[in-house]
């Protein structure tokens, strides 16, 4: 019978890690924590141990993410406004973008996941290795004392490819916007967004979103944010009139 580690069970080595990101924590446990998963802190718990997970990591890695993202876009385009530089942030800092990163590096194979989670496949689930990735931007953070220089160079060599692509290929489109401007030029229309499901644990949400004029459905949409979803709904919809390919 297979080893847990022959299996994929254990998460490689930490050290591994510090090596292909080019940091060497001196507080290891930060670390240890933006790589455990809730899934591995309940069933430490379960067997009576402690084992602190990410999500506190993530909270706060978010904003250190934003922070460096739009320090950078401000500097870099000095001549775009501040609605394309959020819709290209909104690109470059997205589940799918972080997840991306998070593949660059490997990183769902230094995780701490429970048995359950890695058995169905939990290392390469973008919700976990996105979530992961803010997580470990947060330690960097905190290790250096609070400091942002080395966090941005760690990060900026991802985002600042994925920026050259978006803005290359456009991907950065609001199609909400574009769907409202449509509508507008019809006076008297109504569309809105609706809510119609939110399923799933508190740190794996997905929320179905439906667009609707004049209480028709014209596009659903479904992801880990309600923002994202309205953007995939409306996306939907724009393909559907006929302003978008299938």
């Amino acid at each position: 019978m297979m080893e847990d580690s022959e299996m994929g069970i254990d998460p490689r080595p930490v050290e591994e890690l510090e090596e292909k990101i080019g940091y060497s924590f001196r507080n290891r446990a930060l670390l240890t924590e933006a790589l455990t998963h809730s899934s591995y802190h309940n069933e430490m718990k379960s067997k009576g141990s402690r084992a602190p997970f990410n999500e506190r990591l993530e909270f706060l890695g978010d904003s250190v993410l934003s922070i460096v993202v739009s320090s950078y876009l401000f500097e870099r385009f000095r001549n775009k406004q501040e609605g394309d530089l959020t819709k290209i942030r909104a690109a470059v800092v997205c589940e799918k973008a972080l997840a991306k990163y998070a593949e660059e590096i490997s990183l769902g194979q230094y995780m701490f996941l429970g048995h359950g989670e890695v058995m169905n496949n939990g290392r390469e689930r973008p919700s976990i290795t996105a979530d992961a990735f803010e997580a470990l931007l947060a330690a960097i953070y905190l290790d250096t004392g609070e400091t942002f220089e080395t966090v941005t160079s760690f990060l900026m060599p991802f985002v600042s490819k994925e920026i050259v692509a978006v803005t290359e290929e456009g991907v950065y489109v609001d199609y909400k916007t574009t769907l409202q401007q449509i509508v507008q030029q019809v006076g008297g229309e109504i569309l809105e967004y609706v809510l119609v499901e939110a399923k799933g644990p508190d740190h794996n949400k997905q929320f179905s979103v439906e667009a609707r004029l004049n209480s028709n459905v014209i596009g659903r949409g479904t992801a880990k944010t309600k923002r994202e979803a309205e953007q995939h709904a409306a996306r939907e919809a724009l393909i559907l009139f006929g302003e978008l390919p299938e």
